[in-house]
């Protein structure tokens, strides 16, 4: 399963990059604006920003709800970088999009997935990824794990290439389960990654050996 990011902030990209397992990064206009980052043209500067930090795809989205919007904001966002992957929301507009750039050979994103049907569709249209949210299902007493197990076996039972790019992923737990259905990828803040590394037997048996080799030098 492939590990992504789900911020805005450099920092913790380079952090998640130097640990030696991060695959990508997605962001949003929110994550954007949370670091500060307004205005199209620093926007912009800040994706090539992180692609110069990650090795893998970077998400950038599209504000326009419009075909025509979508298609100008996806080429602009696809020439700064190779790396860039076209991120649409799940409207009729952007499956419309989709399409377009998939015909093209541009990567894309759909986002905003919440039903098995709305994922079949951005399979159909030749998306790179799909997002489903997971948290945010979970959020309103719906099984996110389980809309996710219905799209691996969906896209299994027609051969679909489209990857499952988890969403929304809040904690360690979310990853493991995650990892075990099937998810291609999964997406969320820096301590969702770091977090698969605490364990209190891993610090306690750390200490002894240090506390052991310290008693014979």
């Amino acid at each position: 399963m492939k590990f992504f990011i789900d911020t805005a902030n450099l920092d913790e990209i380079a952090e998640a990059q130097a640990l030696g397992v991060l695959d990508g990064v997605t962001t949003n206009p929110s994550l954007m604006a949370k670091e500060g980052i307004t205005g199209s043209d620093n926007i912009l500067a800040h994706y090539k920003r992180i692609c110069e930090i990650v090795e893998g795809d970077v998400s950038a989205e599209v504000i326009s709800t419009d075909f025509e919007g979508m298609v100008k904001e996806g080429e602009a966002l696809a020439a700064l970088h190779p790396q860039i992957v076209v991120k649409l929301p799940m409207i009729a507009d952007g499956v419309k999009a989709c399409k377009y750039f998939s015909d093209k050979g541009i990567k894309t994103n759909v986002t905003l997935i919440f039903s098995s049907g709305q994922a079949l569709l951005a399979a159909k249209a030749g998306a790179t990824y799909m997002s489903p949210f997971l948290g945010r299902l979970d959020d309103i007493s719906t099984d996110g794990l389980q809309l996710i197990a219905e799209i691996r076996q969906i896209y299994d039972n027609y051969g679909f290439e489209t990857q499952i790019l988890s969403a929304s992923v809040r904690n360690t737990m979310h990853v493991i389960n995650c990892a075990k259905i099937g998810s291609d990828v999964m997406t969320g803040p820096l301590s969702s990654i770091t977090g698969l590394l605490k364990h209190p037997l891993t610090v306690s048996g750390l200490a002894k050996f240090l506390e052991d080799y310290k008693k014979g030098n």
